[in-house]
């Protein structure tokens, strides 16, 4: 009986040992996949900074005033002037009887509140 147990024993041993060790490799693996995605994002961030300066380099309002007037024959830009505006009277609005109607209204403010 005392050898079955000690069987069993080293069984089991062997068992927690061949877990163990695969657990260490699966733990080493995600870490490794961790650090990859944390330099894929470390990547993502500086192509992103990169991209950002040479969007701000692009809008410049001089290096934009300058091709407006290069390419004013074939875009017709002008300065925005006070007069390009409409008012308020020029709104076309919709008459009135194109509004859903209410067909049966509810009066919610005699209403009783039930806890």
């Amino acid at each position: 009986m005392r050898s079955l147990f000690f069987v069993l024993t080293a069984i089991a041993v062997i068992g927690l040992a061949f877990w163990a060790y695969r657990e260490n490799y699966e733990t080493q693996e995600a870490l490794s996949e961790a650090e990859d995605l944390q330099a894929q994002i470390s990547d993502a961030r500086q192509r992103l900074r990169v991209l950002n300066a040479e969007w701000a380099y692009l809008n410049r309002p001089d290096r934009l005033r300058e091709l407006a007037d290069i390419n004013f024959d074939r875009l017709g830009l002008l300065p925005l002037d006070a007069n390009q505006f409409g008012r308020i009277d020029q709104v076309a609005y919709p008459p009135d009887d194109t509004l859903l109607p209410i067909l049966d209204p509810i009066e919610v403010s005699e209403t009783e509140v039930r806890p």
